[in-house]
């Protein structure tokens, strides 16, 4: 999988809101009613991560959740990141 130049990530982060670029990654954090809230977003974005084989680096405390998506193997951010990414939108979408 290709690694992304910064510029072909800035303008990819333009179809995403509150999404970032730093670190060789692609961040984001969602803010939800309750722990069960976020907890049951969680494992809607695991069981799409696992079909992908795409996992994000998260965390979770309490109702506030934090994603960070790269692609090891390239050693930056892929087209496979925002794949994922959008998913993790569509998923948050659904909830709300």
């Amino acid at each position: 999988m290709k690694k992304l130049s910064e510029e072909e990530i800035q303008e990819k982060l333009k179809q995403f809101d509150g999404w970032t670029y730093a670190k060789k990654a692609i961040h984001t954090s969602f803010q939800f009613e309750s722990f069960k809230e976020a907890f049951t977003v969680m494992t809607r974005i695991a069981f799409e991560a696992e079909a992908q084989q795409h996992h994000p680096n998260w965390g979770n405390v309490y109702n506030q959740l934090e994603i960070s998506l790269s692609t090891h193997d390239a050693d930056g951010v892929t087209e496979k990141d925002f794949k994922m990414a959008r998913a993790i939108e569509d998923i948050i979408e659904a909830t709300n």
